[in-house]
């Protein structure tokens, strides 16, 4: 059986990256949310 995760860091960034969160209002929001808690990362 092969491995189910294959990492990829241009998909795993264009997916969750910080513009892709930019470029929607919910993420936008999630953004804020994070900067609001204190996260040191607030996307990938």
């Amino acid at each position: 059986m092969s491995q189910t995760y294959q990492p990829k860091k241009k998909k795993r960034s264009r997916t969750h990256g910080f513009l892709k969160r930019q470029s929607t209002g919910t993420g936008q929001n999630i953004i804020k949310n994070r900067r609001r808690k204190g996260r040191e990362k607030l996307s990938v």
